[in-house]
């Protein structure tokens, strides 16, 4: 039994009413104690908020509200990462959720299978996997018209998968998983991969294997060129550079670039959860140092 059940809402009422206080001592034990409550109490917090024309207790329940939202994300994640990321759409939508905290996981996944149906009508499965490839980017990219947002590459909106999909622009790690969600819906052996300083995807089945640049309206390259790539950053070659990643690996790239996007807009605060959320997969993702 969790501790809301044992309080009535007039005795709910009476502790947020208490956020009005100008104790600042009064007012951190009874934040405390709202938080001891749990992430249920978020629907009746915001009841509140709505109901309250005084800013000051309005701005102390929306800090209340994302301090708990925060802890459910951290919460789910977790548990994300205990079964090994095995839904890649799914750790997406909880990334998105740190921005967007009411978004549905079925709204993406509605969304993605719309793209799934326009590529599906075009795919030909008795053709060469190069010529599938350029089937499905003549599909993405020319008749749905994603594309790189090299305009605001450093955007938050980059790492949400909802932005992403609504505005049609992303850096390589969002448009590569996109790709990468639709390509296997599709049976494609296609996955992402973690070069330095950029994602790609691979088509990576028994010896046949080659290399897909997302964000360059899905250019295909070779192992060789991979190898330039890596000599250019004058690089030690890593395995991780050439072979798919995991789920994990990639959420975890989508949340580090969030986390850049926060730095250059000064929001410390954000920048420090981030990194929390960072930390709870990075024992299950490969360190990209």
């Amino acid at each position: 039994m969790n501790e809301t059940e044992n309080l009535t809402n007039k005795e709910l009422k009476a502790l947020i009413s208490l956020l009005e206080d100008d104790d600042a001592e009064v007012v951190d034990h009874v934040e405390s104690k709202i938080k001891s409550l749990g992430t249920h109490i978020i629907p009746y917090l915001e009841f509140e908020w709505e109901g309250s024309f005084n800013p000051r207790v309005q701005k102390r329940i929306e800090e209340l509200v994302h301090s708990l939202q925060f802890q459910l994300l951290r919460e789910k994640l977790e548990a994300w990462k205990e079964k090994d990321g095995d839904d890649l759409l799914e750790g997406m939508w909880l990334v998105n959720t740190y921005q967007y905290p009411d978004l549905e996981y079925d709204d993406l996944k509605k969304e993605l299978e719309q793209i799934y149906y326009e590529a599906w009508l075009e795919f030909r499965t008795d053709v060469h996997p190069v010529d599938q490839v350029k089937i499905l980017n003549s599909v993405i990219f020319n008749k749905l018209k994603f594309g790189a947002n090299t305009k605001n590459f450093h955007s938050t909106g980059n790492s949400m998968m909802n932005v992403v999909l609504q505005t049609k622009k992303g850096n390589p790690v969002s448009l590569c998983v996109v790709y990468a969600l639709v390509a296997q819906k599709l049976k494609l052996p296609i996955y992402g991969v973690n070069l330095p300083n950029l994602f790609v995807l691979t088509y990576k089945k028994g010896e046949s294997q080659f290399y897909i640049n997302a964000f360059n309206r899905g250019l295909i390259f070779s192992k060789k060129e991979v190898d330039d790539y890596v000599a250019n950053l004058k690089l030690t070659p890593k395995d991780q550079y050439y072979e798919p990643c995991t789920n994990v690996d990639i959420v975890v790239r989508v949340l580090r670039n969030l986390s850049i996007a926060h730095e250059k807009l000064g929001n410390t605060e954000k920048v420090e959860e981030i990194k929390s959320l960072i930390e709870i997969l990075a024992d299950k993702a490969i360190d990209m140092e």
